[in-house]
């Protein structure tokens, strides 16, 4: 147990710090909770959360805690209340990260390790509803979606940004430049990305019928664990001969899938598959680059690439034979040295 005068001060040093609406410290352990403004960060071996609610500009000074361990946690709050977890890597030019369903901002470490290496400033969230981020009841759709990243992108201050969205973060890319413009944006990516439209419409007969989407929230539905298990085979090629998935990459993708919220899931699969992205591409006025696997088993090329690379005014496409859905984990290497080329270019 805890020994009293030590909760004693603690409890005086949170309720003593310095008011300011940017910042909430919420210390939790041992069954007693303590919740002020501060300008505080509170080591982990205590239990301590911090998280921002950021106002656009605000540049607020943080003292350290005389605690063994730091360890920042870093959230915005958006309009309705929705924490928002982002990690924040590097210095230089900004570059964010949307990532695909139903995975976190842990699915683009490749990148961001290697683009924070070369001079990067690298920021990635997790969708509202997955990973670390709170499970919202509402708001999971692309709307919601670009929404967020907006809401990160103005926290930050970040500017000359360049937009890299995979899968369902491809599509929380294009529809943020249809929301937000592109006055803080320089440069955008879409790899694998679910635009212009998944689903069969009379105006898209190409695309997949709605009996797949109706199957996957089923599979979410019924069995999620063994679900994700399964789409993870699909999602990065281990069904084909010769494929070299590794065990690892498969559990990876099972425990990121986990983290996400059943609801949130479950919702995002209608915004991901019925989502007509054809205005918001129609209005990109940036450099793009569209990357793309051609046994893409999850978002088939002929229907999402090839289209949208038509639709984006001077788009750079570029697919790999053979490649899967999850190209950035593998083709790490070919992804990466295509990003730095075209956002050093």
């Amino acid at each position: 147990m805890l020994p009293i005068a030590l909760v004693s001060r603690l409890a005086i040093q949170v309720f003593a710090g310095i008011a300011s609406p940017a910042l909430k410290v919420t210390m939790v352990r041992y069954g007693r909770v303590f919740s002020r403004p501060g300008h505080a960060d509170w080591g982990h071996d205590w239990g301590v959360r911090r998280t921002h609610s950021v106002p656009r500009g605000y540049d607020g000074a943080r003292c350290k805690a005389p605690f063994r361990k730091e360890q920042t946690v870093s959230t915005i709050t958006t309009s309705d209340g929705t924490e928002i977890y982002y990690k924040d890597w590097g210095k230089g030019p900004a570059v964010t990260f949307s990532h695909g369903w139903p995975l976190s901002s842990d699915a683009w470490d490749g990148q961001m390790l290697f683009l924070a290496q070369h001079g990067f400033r690298v920021v990635a969230h997790d969708r509202r509803g997955h990973g670390r981020s709170s499970q919202a009841s509402s708001g999971n759709d692309m709307n919601g979606y670009a929404d967020d990243l907006a809401a990160v992108i103005n926290a930050l201050d970040l500017t000359d940004v360049t937009l890299v969205g995979h899968s369902t973060g491809g599509g929380e890319v294009a529809r943020y430049i249809g929301r937000h413009g592109t006055a803080r944006v320089a440069k955008a990516v879409l790899i694998a990305a679910v635009p212009p439209i998944m689903l069969k419409t009379a105006a898209n007969p190409e695309g997949l019928p709605i009996e797949v989407f109706d199957g996957l929230r089923a599979g979410l539905a019924k069995d999620r664990s063994q679900f994700y298990k399964d789409l993870a085979v699909q999602f990065y090629g281990a069904n084909r001969p010769g494929a070299e998935v590794s065990q690892g990459l498969l559990d990876q993708f099972w425990t990121w899938s986990m983290q996400s919220g059943l609801i949130n899931a479950y919702e995002s699969v209608k915004a991901f598959s019925e989502t007509d992205f054809t205005e918001d591409l129609e209005k990109f006025d940036v450099p793009t680059l569209v990357l793309h696997g051609e046994d893409d088993q999850i978002v088939p090329v002929r229907d999402s690439a090839v289209k949208s690379a038509r639709l984006i005014k001077g788009a750079r496409d570029i697919y790999y034979p053979g490649a899967p859905h999850g190209i950035t984990a593998t083709h790490q290497n070919q992804v990466n040295a295509e990003l730095l080329a075209f956002i050093q270019g």
